[in-house]
């Protein structure tokens, strides 16, 4: 594949104002395609890509389909996932064709991943045989390996070379990446056997063999590892790129530091976003959409509000005989709530970075129970000498305080316990702690709180 220039010369913008996003409007209305490619030619891809996001679906289409108007590949690479699937929609199937073509593999797969089933094979079809028979090789690995996300552009040179062999190859070769840290070393089976930097080729004579500088210790990601575990390994071992080997442990292709960059930070936002039972919402989505991927999980809150709702009719005699009981309760399942998802955001991050392992689960369980007991009595303090001056009776200020401290063990406990259950089952801890935890945390606050107010009542 040609690969695209990366453009460092161009003005970056951090803030668009909404005048010229108004030009570009204007501009659309007039079919003034020149101008709106002049312009994004003078700004960094992101910045174009910015603007386009920041278009309503119909101005977006109506760019698309103006004349003499072309997608820039770069522009397009930059733009979210939802707005390159709108756009693809739009695109004809030689545009595509064309943008693929100038794009870095990794790059290309990700918008190949976007276009329908229907469309992808007639686009593979008019792409060289090199270039299609890579991506469909990529294809055929899971979405969230380590094959979706390398690029197949590397440079790669036998054991036996010297340092003047090598730059002589690196100068006259036309297919090698435009930038690249590392240069790998191959055996004659092209298997990885180490690596060098770039910088130390040029800082070495020329009739040195590049196997006497070359460092041997080098991780090598398999093709079908988690992208996730890739991220995590770049960013243990501090890794700027890494050669990626296929099940007979040749070099297939490598992964830099910035395709993992992007891996980490979706990850991060997809556990936010799960956590929150929003899914891979988009800013750029439309009610419709949101409302249905809000929907599944509002509607599951929903029977576990009834499910709390029900516990604290169970104690309908007991809110009876103190009404002001009824005030309270909301005090010490809010306090369980906030901390069992304290415990639940840093596990879940823990998981997903693999800091939380079998050798040190128990002792998280315990300083967990310990935090659980410390907050608790802090807590179960402050509450009850509130409760003590607010409504001037001991045994409410008692009350409150037991069940603090019960409920805010709980909450730690359940906030550790129930995301490394899901782990087990092969569940996404991410996706369906955040209400299990509510849940719990919600029954056992109104009836830790209502068991000893009936208790001493």
């Amino acid at each position: 594949m040609t690969l695209v220039k990366k453009i460092k010369d161009k003005k970056v913008n951090f803030e668009f104002n909404k005048e010229f996003i108004k030009v570009v409007t204007d501009k659309i209305s007039l079919n003034d395609a020149e101008f709106i490619t002049n312009s994004f030619n003078d700004m960094h891809p992101a910045d174009a890509a910015d603007i386009i996001e920041h278009l309503n679906e119909s101005n977006r289409e109506s760019l698309i389909k103006l004349n003499n108007f072309k997608v820039d590949p770069e522009v397009f690479v930059e733009l979210n996932e939802s707005i390159q699937s709108e756009l693809i929609a739009y695109l004809s199937s030689e545009s595509i064709v064309n943008i693929l073509k100038n794009l870095e593999s990794d790059d290309a797969i990700k918008i190949l991943e976007n276009v329908d089933e229907k469309d992808k094979n007639t686009i593979l079809g008019s792409l060289p045989p090199k270039d299609r028979f890579a991506l469909l090789e990529s294809l055929s690995y899971p979405e969230d390996s380590a094959a979706r996300i390398m690029q197949r552009e590397f440079t790669a040179i036998p054991s036996n070379w010297s340092v003047g062999q090598t730059i002589d190859y690196l100068r006259e070769n036309k297919d090698l990446p435009d930038e690249f840290l590392e240069i790998f070393i191959v055996d004659e089976n092209f298997k990885p056997i180490g690596t060098v930097p770039s910088s130390k080729v040029l800082r070495t004579p020329r009739e040195t063999k590049m196997m006497s500088i070359m460092s041997e210790s080098q991780l090598l990601i398999p093709v079908d590892m988690d992208k996730e575990e890739v991220g995590n390994l770049f960013e243990n071992y501090n890794l700027s790129s890494a050669a990626v080997i296929d099940k007979n442990d040749k070099l297939v292709g490598m992964i830099a530091y910035d395709d993992v960059l992007t891996v980490l930070k979706e990850e991060a936002e997809e556990d936010a976003l799960r956590l929150a039972g929003v899914g891979d919402e988009e800013i750029t989505d439309g009610v419709i959409t949101k409302t249905k991927r809000r929907f599944n999980w509002l509607l599951l809150n929903l029977f576990t509000a009834f499910l709390a709702t029900y516990c604290i009719s169970l104690f309908g005699a007991t809110i009876e005989q103190m009404v002001v009981l009824a005030f309270l309760m909301p005090i010490v399942a809010s306090m369980g709530g906030n901390a069992g998802m304290q415990t639940l955001a840093v596990t879940v991050r823990s998981l997903a970075t693999q800091d939380l392992t079998k050798n040190n689960f128990t002792n998280n369980i315990i300083k967990e129970f310990n935090i659980g007991i410390l907050n608790g009595i802090i807590f179960a303090i402050i509450s009850s000498v509130i409760v003590y001056f607010w409504f001037n009776d001991i045994q409410l200020a008692l009350i409150i305080s037991i069940s603090m401290v019960l409920t805010m063990i709980v909450a730690g406990l359940f906030g550790i316990l129930i995301p490394v259950t899901l782990k087990k089952m092969n569940i996404d801890p991410a996706i369906s702690s955040s209400v299990f935890v509510t849940t719990i945390t919600d029954v056992i606050g109104f009836v830790s709180f209502l068991g000893v107010g009936a208790y001493f009542l």
